[in-house]
């Protein structure tokens, strides 16, 4: 099914934005966004969301704005297909 430009350029402003308010918080939390926490000796800090799901969501999102850009390009997005080979 193939979708018209103007509703595949709109994705792609959408997704672009939520890249960047992923990006800007990955920004907050490798600089300040951290809840440091001490009892004694010890040390705990603490992050709202965890890096590794900011950054895989960016990785994801990333992916997604390129797919939409060679769609509006007129190309084919890119989609992965698994493939299992069964022996029976």
């Amino acid at each position: 099914m193939k979708r018209s430009p103007k509703a595949i350029q709109t994705e792609l402003t959408r997704t672009r934005e939520r890249l960047d308010l992923y990006l800007k918080r990955e920004a907050d939390m490798l600089g300040d966004g951290v809840q440091l926490y001490t009892i004694g000796s010890r040390n705990l800090q603490r992050y709202q969301t965890t890096l590794s799901s900011v950054q895989a969501e960016i990785d994801r999102l990333q992916k997604k704005v390129d797919q939409l850009e060679a769609e509006l390009a007129g190309g084919t997005a890119r989609r992965a297909v698994g493939i299992i080979p069964r022996d029976w």
